[in-house]
């Protein structure tokens, strides 16, 4: 390989207090119900961010094959996982929000209303003209739906998965730099500074801060990548207080947005890359690691502020367990996408509950 791939944002992990409430209330109202894997193990190789101790966790991947990227949703089993000890506000440092796609936004809040979620907003308008709004989950962790047209196959469902994310940066210029040469993030859709009436219902979204909106000018490649689909980060810059690191004196796991995960191909070329442009990886697993039903090799590095992004590469996947019929896309061109009707063959992996 000449350069790495980076086929699109493969899931958002979350912390949660139970693996198994969680899952059904994200594939009730965020349609993810089809299990990727799900497994009880051991962290051994996050120690930088688990106290330098390995701790047992149940964890469990989950997609939507509508489109977007999916949930890795996360539970310590031997210790009880931690909440912030202050009220997390837009643009402390670190995963704000998650966004996720819907083909319509106000049928999805009709539909998430209907379920009674707790609704932080109504329909907004952000700079560019798209429709969005903004829920709450039982754990406290804020979603913008956003306008999406980009989809993989039809489901009938009021929403994708995820599609980006908010995050709180510190200096909005570097953290730019760092979404745009390593992922790919290279196109500006607003850069605004003002107090935002669409964040006037978020905590501390009432003061001055800068937002900007990236996209990727470039199509995704990989297997996968017509299932991820495309995607967006917006960075948050606070103004008029000092941010607050979400992760402070907390680790990996706890509740809340742990990390944002891509899925890549040429892991070498990206730890070379990552350690030149000055963010070398800070877990670095190079061989491929058994997750249950699949199977990969992954890394971690972090922005410029210590959020956590990882990279998988994807090794084995799940196409039929119950007939043991698994894929090995070691082997393949790494450009190329699966077939479609062998992404779709992945709904065999449904599941009503885990």
């Amino acid at each position: 390989m000449k350069e790495k791939i980076i086929s699109g944002i493969q899931q958002i992990g979350i912390g949660v207090p139970n693996v198994r409430e969680a899952w059904k209330w994200y594939k009730n109202n965020f349609g993810l119900d089809i299990r990727m894997f799900e497994e009880s193990a051991v962290a051994e190789h996050m120690l930088p961010y688990t106290g330098g101790q390995p701790q047992k966790r149940h964890a469990a991947l989950a997609i939507n094959l509508q489109g977007g990227g999916g949930f890795e949703i996360w539970q310590y089993v031997e210790r009880k996982p931690l909440s912030p000890r202050f009220e997390i506000q837009v643009g402390d440092l670190g995963l704000f929000a998650a966004k996720i796609k819907c083909p319509d936004a106000k049928k999805a809040h009709e539909f998430l209303k209907g379920n009674g979620v707790e609704m932080i907003s109504g329909i907004l308008v952000d700079p560019r003209g798209k429709e969005h709004f903004f829920v709450k989950d039982p754990y406290g962790n804020i979603f913008q739906l956003v306008t999406s047209f980009t989809w993989f196959k039809n489901e009938k469902k009021p929403t994708g998965a995820a599609y980006g994310a908010i995050i709180g940066v510190s200096d909005i210029n570097k953290a730019k730099e760092f979404y745009g040469s390593i992922l790919g993030y290279d196109t500006v859709m607003f850069d605004e500074t003002a107090v935002f009436g669409e964040f006037a219902n978020l905590p501390g979204g009432n003061i001055r801060m800068r937002r900007v909106l990236l996209k990727h000018s470039r199509p995704r490649l990989g297997a996968f990548s017509p299932v991820f689909g495309t995607s967006e980060i917006e960075l948050v810059q606070v103004l008029d207080r000092e941010p607050r690191k979400i992760y402070h004196d907390r680790f990996w796991g706890d509740l809340g947005f742990i990390h944002l995960c891509f899925d890549i191909r040429g892991m070498n070329l990206l730890r070379e890359e990552c350690k030149q442009k000055g963010y070398p990886f800070t877990v670095d697993v190079d061989h491929s690691f058994d997750m249950g039903e699949a199977a990969g090799s992954f890394s971690y590095t972090e922005d410029p502020d210590g959020t956590l992004i990882e990279f998988v590469e994807t090794h084995k996947i799940p196409i039929l367990k119950s007939m043991g019929w698994y894929l090995n896309l070691q082997k393949r061109n790494p450009e190329k996408s699966l077939p479609r009707w062998l992404l779709k063959a992945i709904s065999f992996n449904r599941a009503k509950d885990i």
